[in-house]
Parts: C-alpha cells; sequence; structure tokens
C-alpha cells in the first residue's frame, strides 16, 4: 500500500503539470450520404482549391478564377469578393465545397473557409455579418 500511495503522489503532480488545457472549437461539415442521389441535371457548384501557389474558384466544371498568393499567404480579402459577388448571382445557394492539395496547413483550410463561411459589411459605421456559403464541404483537389 505504501508504494501505490508512493507512486501516486509522484503521477498526480507530473500529470498535473504537463496536462494541456486546450480549446477545443467545433466545425460542422455536410459530409455526402451514401444514400444520397445524383441530380437529374448538373447544377451550379462553388468551389474553391486550395493549391500551394494559392486559390481557384470554380464553377464545378472549369476555373472561374485564380488568385495567387499575396507574398507567403493566400489573398483572402480576394476570395471574399469573388465570393460575394457569386452569392449576388446565385442568393439560395448555400452549399460550398474546399478542395486541398496535399500538404496544405490545417490553418489555411480554417482561415479559408471562415471566408466562406460569411463576410463582414460595413454600412453607415456599423459592421454587420452576411452569411455567403454557410454549408462547407472537404474534399482533394483535382
Amino acid at each position: 500500500m505504501t508504494t501505490f500511495m508512493n507512486l501516486m503522489v509522484v503521477l498526480v503532480p507530473f500529470l498535473l503539470i504537463t496536462a494541456v488545457f486546450s480549446r477545443v472549437a467545433i466545425v460542422e461539415l455536410d459530409l455526402p450520404s451514401a444514400a444520397s442521389a445524383e441530380p437529374s441535371e448538373p447544377t451550379f457548384r462553388v468551389e474553391v482549391v486550395v493549391r500551394e501557389a494559392g486559390l481557384e474558384i470554380m464553377d464545378g466544371a472549369q476555373v472561374i478564377a485564380a488568385i495567387p498568393k499575396a507574398g507567403e499567404a493566400y489573398d483572402l480579402p480576394k476570395l471574399s469578393e469573388y465570393l460575394v459577388a457569386i452569392k449576388g448571382e446565385y442568393p439560395e445557394k448555400d452549399d460550398a465545397s474546399v478542395l486541398l492539395e496535399p500538404d496544405i496547413e490545417y490553418d489555411h483550410l480554417i482561415q479559408v473557409m471562415d471566408t466562406m463561411r460569411g463576410v463582414e459589411i460595413d454600412q453607415d459605421g456599423q459592421t454587420t455579418r452576411a452569411d455567403l456559403f454557410t454549408a462547407i464541404s472537404l474534399g482533394d483537389a483535382p
């Protein structure tokens, strides 16, 4: 019993000191189900392809816009401008896809998803947030 108590005296402070206290954030993703039916007619799809060289906005078949990197960072304000224009043309569209090349950092993925989800609009000195594409799916880049 004494040996076990000695182990606990050493183990408990060690575990408390080395414990990592982190904040967990949840990002909801829409994943396709196996039972989903194929659409009968091709519809417009918003796809943002994150590449090492920059971002590409596609309509499901062809590239609409290519946004090169600004230095080491992705040009997210330019992406936001394009997405606002697309949302203006298709206001009922809420779903979009993010397609990633291998070895893209997780932080870049989250920044692109946040940009796709909404935009801050400054009207009459007040900043409001407008939703763009809230249902985001993930995939591999072609």
